[in-house]
């Protein structure tokens, strides 16, 4: 008897234990889960067909226009403050 799913390894005996096992864990919630867990899916398939027709809007829109060559780097000032150098501490310190 070759098993149902092939790459998972499971065949009708595990499938049916598995069943048993949802039945008894989930009992009277078992349409709740089911239902719970369909609109999950849905959302999901609805946010991979989102994240699809984002990247095919991106790529026909980017082949369709010239793409913008990148400026040269421009010099920037710094407006840090200088320090004074410090002479060593014991020249610095009044002494007592």
């Amino acid at each position: 008897m070759s098993p149902l799913f092939g790459f998972i390894g499971l065949g009708m005996p595990e499938m049916i234990v598995l069943a048993v096992i949802g039945v008894l864990i989930f009992g009277r919630k078992l349409p709740e889960v089911g239902r719970y867990l369909g609109k999950g899916i849905v959302e999901f398939k609805k946010g991979i067909k989102g994240i699809e027709d984002d990247v095919d809007i991106g790529s026909s829109s980017s082949s369709s226009q010239q793409v913008e060559q990148p400026k040269a780097p421009q010099k920037m000032t710094s407006s840090a403050p200088k320090f004074e150098d410090i002479s060593s501490p014991s020249e610095s310190s009044p002494k007592i």
